[in-house]
């Protein structure tokens, strides 16, 4: 005989709220090898250090907005399928956050103090998403995570050549991102409005503006 092992609101409630703390308190354990783990730098200036650490803490409240978005839309998916995928890409942006919060220590510095704040916004987010269907929720993940592969890109391109336990991770959390968004488009994303679009450009680029500096 199987039994099934279900959980009550209260239960889904308090198990949101741990992972919502451990998330915002930078408590994150990777899955697969730090990227960054035999790549060696070379010098950096106090300057290139400064600089590669807004862009690390970037990409670090990014990975905090990522698991509030997936857990959001994980909780209210219509379908198994859709609830499995979700839970399955934010266990894998979770290395993405271990490795950010790593790399921000090695350099010196810390993860925003507002990411209380981004998880919180990107957690209502995701619940709106999801509500209004599997396929939207989707396509939100695909343009979500087009805007996230082209911020990384440009990190790429930022980044000093010689700091390259930064630039492997940033290019693992690139390969990894672009398959996120394929995963969702093969289940079915309908494609984002371009207002909600607009929408979105816009306050990421007031999240990475104000991450880059506290």
């Amino acid at each position: 005989m199987t039994v099934r092992h279900t959980h009550s609101p209260l239960d889904r409630l308090i198990t949101g709220f741990d992972k919502a703390l451990r998330v915002v308190g930078g408590v994150a354990a990777s899955s697969r090898p730090n990227p960054a783990a035999h790549a060696t730098d070379s010098e950096l200036s106090d300057e290139e250090r400064r600089h590669s650490a807004g862009l690390m803490r970037v990409n670090h409240v990014g990975e905090v907005c990522a698991q509030a978005l997936y857990d959001a839309q994980a909780r209210f998916g219509r379908s198994d399928t859709i609830r499995a995928q979700f839970r399955k890409s934010a266990r894998e942006e979770e290395d993405h956050l271990a490795w950010t919060a790593e790399r921000l220590s090695e350099l010196g510095s810390q993860p925003s103090v507002l990411n209380p704040l981004w998880y919180a916004g990107s957690y209502v987010l995701g619940s709106i998403a999801a509500k209004l269907g599997d396929q939207h929720s989707l396509g939100f993940v695909v343009e979500t995570e087009r805007q996230v592969e082209a911020h990384l890109g440009q990190h790429l391109e930022q980044l000093p050549p010689q700091d390259a336990r930064s630039r492997a991770i940033v290019e693992q959390m690139r390969v990894d991102e672009i398959a996120h968004g394929a995963s969702a488009q093969a289940l079915g994303a309908k494609d984002t409005p371009m207002p909600v679009r607009l929408a979105m450009q816009a306050m990421s680029k007031v999240m990475t503006t104000t991450a880059y500096r506290i």
